[in-house]
């Protein structure tokens, strides 16, 4: 009975270590946006013409409107507008436009403490 034992608790220990992926992916992620980030920025591609968000860093990220080059979104509870290919801080975030397109609006968003 020991020897069966022994191999569920290691099976037990390993569990959380197999599991750390999945929470560190479902940490970042939206809707109608797609997503990559490291431990301190994330760069988010909205799709225009739909509501777009995605969750990073700790806050929501919405993208509430472009108007010419001009970009309105959403973080946390502050709407911040920034031209592309500036930035911009919000919500203890620099924000920067990297490009706008007729179909998707691609932000990078970073920590700056």
């Amino acid at each position: 009975m020991t020897s069966t034992s022994f191999p569920l608790r290691r099976k037990l220990a390993v569990l959380p270590f197999v599991l750390l992926p999945l929470g560190a992916a479902a940490a970042c992620g939206g809707e109608n946006s797609k997503t990559s980030c490291d431990v301190n920025s994330c760069t988010v591609t909205f799709d225009r013409g739909v509501e777009a968000s995605a969750s990073i860093l700790g806050v929501k990220a919405e993208l509430v409107r472009v108007q010419g080059e001009m970009v309105t979104l959403k973080i946390g509870g502050q709407t911040v507008t920034v031209p592309a290919g500036d930035g911009q801080q919000a919500e203890g975030f620099d924000i920067s436009v990297q490009s706008v397109t007729k179909d998707q609006v691609v932000v990078k968003i970073s920590n700056n403490g």
